[in-house]
C-alpha cells in the first residue's frame, strides 16, 4: 500500500472515530480504489460502513436514486451528479459520512468541456453539510485516479474534524 494513501486512510479512520460515525463511498472513476484505500487500516469496520461502485449511469440510477434529468442535464461527470450520489449512498447505508466521485480518468472520453483529468466530488455530513467541488489534475489514467482518491479522503478528513455545532 502506498505510504501516503494509508496515512490518509488512518487520518480519516480517526476523525470518524472519535465522532463515532460511519463513511459511505460512492465511486464512479475511482472503481472501489478509495474503498480498497480505507480498508487496509486494521479496524476499518469500526468507522467504514459500505462502498458503492456505481460506474454506468444506469448503476448511478438503480443504486443512488441519480434522476435521469440529473444525468440528461449535467452528464455523470458533473457537480449536480456527485450531490445526487452523495444523497443516495447516505440514504442506502445510514452512514452519517459519505464521498462520491465521479470523473473523466482518460485516456480517452474527454471532451472540450469535461477534459480527461476532470473529476467531480461530493462529500456530505450528518449536520445536513453538503460540499461538491471539481478538481482538474494531469498525468495518466493512474495518476488522475490516485489524485482523486487523494482528495476524496481529505475532503473527509476536513468535513469530520469540523467542530460540531450544537
Amino acid at each position: 500500500m502506498d505510504a501516503e494513501l494509508f496515512a490518509l486512510s488512518g487520518q480519516v479512520g480517526r476523525a470518524l472515530a472519535e465522532r463515532g460515525a460511519k463513511l459511505v463511498t460512492a465511486e464512479s472513476c475511482t472503481g472501489g480504489w478509495i474503498g480498497e484505500v480505507v480498508t487496509m487500516v486494521p479496524g476499518s469496520s469500526a468507522w467504514f460502513d459500505r462502498g458503492f461502485i456505481t460506474y454506468s449511469n444506469a448503476a448511478k440510477r438503480a443504486v443512488l436514486n441519480v434522476t435521469p434529468q440529473t444525468l440528461l442535464a449535467h452528464g455523470a461527470v458533473s457537480e449536480a451528479t456527485v450531490g445526487e450520489m452523495v444523497e443516495g449512498a447516505m440514504r442506502a447505508s445510514g452512514a452519517e459520512f459519505a464521498v462520491a466521485v465521479s470523473g473523466v480518468a482518460g485516456p480517452g472520453g474527454g471532451s472540450a468541456e469535461k477534459p480527461v483529468g476532470m473529476v467531480c466530488f461530493g462529500w456530505g455530513a450528518p449536520d445536513g453539510v453538503r460540499v461538491v467541488r471539481t478538481h482538474r489534475f494531469s498525468g495518466d489514467r493512474e495518476a488522475v485516479r490516485r489524485q482523486a482518491v487523494i482528495v476524496a479522503l481529505e475532503g473527509v478528513i476536513t468535513l469530520a474534524q469540523r467542530p460540531v455545532v450544537a
